[in-house]
């Protein structure tokens, strides 16, 4: 090697790489944090972080020659949105036992389009609670690594859950030995299985706390660890630096879930007057996520995906209560997030719980920041996602009209920008 040539390398590699800015306009712009709208706004995207943010009327930021621009005349712009509760390697066509005709990792490869789904529909977050072999750590690492196109996602790995309960495998009999890789019965074999998600790559511990609508041999209603073992799992769970989320529909297990120190309630489908003022109350922060969505699909399409009857009868049962509830913890100031349980209805489709939200007594502000903002306190992440802020990704989504008129707008959504790269830009 000539000196010149090593003195010429040595040269590039001491010198700092050119940064990336990307700029992005549109007609206005919904500020999650300030609760309002800004008109004519300009944001600059460094190295896939917002460096400004500026209004009509704001001194126009300094553009560096060679940024990319991304001009969006007549739309809206929105932060990136988060769905804290989807399921990307289930997919809903499969019912009851018609899973069964597929090789196990079918379902892991399948999950592939249902990320980029997520992500075409304008969630450029998500929190994947429950997965099975760990795909849901795969597909992060894949995304990641750019092999796969899809969301941030926060995995959970395998859900914890007690022999014989909603996390538990209940559909094959006892010759098949089959187990739920998580279960667990007493304090410390649950406090173990915390610690073997985390190792393998678990950023969040899903529990069941109560049975299920799409579990067999499970009441929605029953609850299924005591609140002992709740408290064990959340506690050693904070010890990891980890959040919890409780799968709970039934009013007891709501509750000890709460007084356990669970940091997201998922379903809250029957929560009773206390369960509602335990979660208004609490000191420390806890959140509903409520899927009063995805039964408009179930009961239109589940006997023909294969959806046992029994599973069905649960799924009716609750609907309108959950529905009911969800409006009554929202009037009494329970914090909400936005969760479709997207695998259970196609992923695609998750926006258009924001519709059935004020339905249901939120303003659409409300539920947009149920999907921004709040997701983004929830998953202790508000210096990365949530909001359209400097600092933060540049995750952005853009739709025709006024969300803010009509939140339905957010069923269609135009353009996604995660990172400041465009992943999807249709007229």
């Amino acid at each position: 090697m000539t000196r010149t040539f090593l003195s010429a390398l040595l040269l590039s590699a001491a010198a700092p790489a050119a940064a990336e800015t990307v700029v992005v306009t549109a007609d206005r712009m919904v500020d999650v944090l300030a609760g309002r709208v800004v008109e004519e706004p300009v944001i600059v995207i460094t190295d896939g972080r917002i460096a400004s943010v500026v209004g009509r009327g704001g001194a126009r930021p300094v553009i560096p020659a060679g940024a990319t621009r991304v001009d969006l005349p007549g739309k809206t712009l929105l932060p990136g949105l988060i769905d804290m509760h989807v399921h990307l390697d289930s997919n809903p066509r499969y019912g009851g036992y018609t899973g069964l005709q597929f090789t196990d990792q079918f379902w892991t490869v399948q999950g592939v389009a249902n990320a980029r789904s997520m992500l075409e529909a304008g969630f450029t977050t998500v929190r994947n609670v429950g997965s099975d072999n760990y795909s849901d750590v795969a597909y992060k690492q894949a995304i990641e690594e750019g092999l796969i196109r899809g969301p941030r996602i926060v995995p959970a790995a395998h859900s914890l859950g007690a022999t014989g309960g909603h996390c538990d495998q209940t559909y094959l009999p006892p010759s098949y030995a089959a187990r739920g890789k998580a279960v667990g019965d007493g304090p410390q074999e649950l406090r173990t299985r915390v610690r073997e998600q985390r190792k393998y790559g678990a950023e969040v511990i899903k529990v069941c706390a109560t049975g299920g609508v799409f579990s067999r041999n499970t009441e929605p209603g029953q609850q299924q660890l005591s609140e002992e073992e709740l408290r064990a799992i959340a506690d050693e769970a904070r010890q990891w630096g980890l959040r919890t989320a409780a799968h709970a529909h039934g009013a007891a297990g709501i509750k000890a879930a709460i007084r356990a120190g669970i940091d997201t309630i998922e379903h809250a489908s029957l929560a009773d007057e206390e369960g509602i003022r335990l979660a208004a109350q609490r000191k420390q922060p806890v959140w509903f996520s409520m899927d009063i969505f995805n039964t408009d699909y179930t009961q239109a399409e589940g006997k023909k995906n294969g959806v046992l009857e029994d599973n069905l009868r649960k799924d009716r049962e609750v609907a309108q209560i959950q529905r009911d509830n969800f409006r009554r913890a929202h009037q009494a100031g329970v914090k909400m997030v936005f969760g479709s349980d997207a695998g259970v209805m196609p992923h695609g489709t998750a926006g258009g719980q924001f519709r059935t939200m004020v339905e249901y007594g939120m303003t659409p502000m409300e539920a947009i920041q149920a999907a921004t903002r709040n997701a983004a306190q929830a998953l202790g992440r508000e210096r990365d996602v949530g909001a359209i802020a400097p600092g933060r990704f540049g995750d952005l989504i853009a739709v025709d009209g006024d969300p803010l008129r009509d939140v339905s707008a957010l069923r269609d959504v135009d353009v996604v920008i995660k990172g400041g790269k465009v992943e999807k830009n249709e007229p």
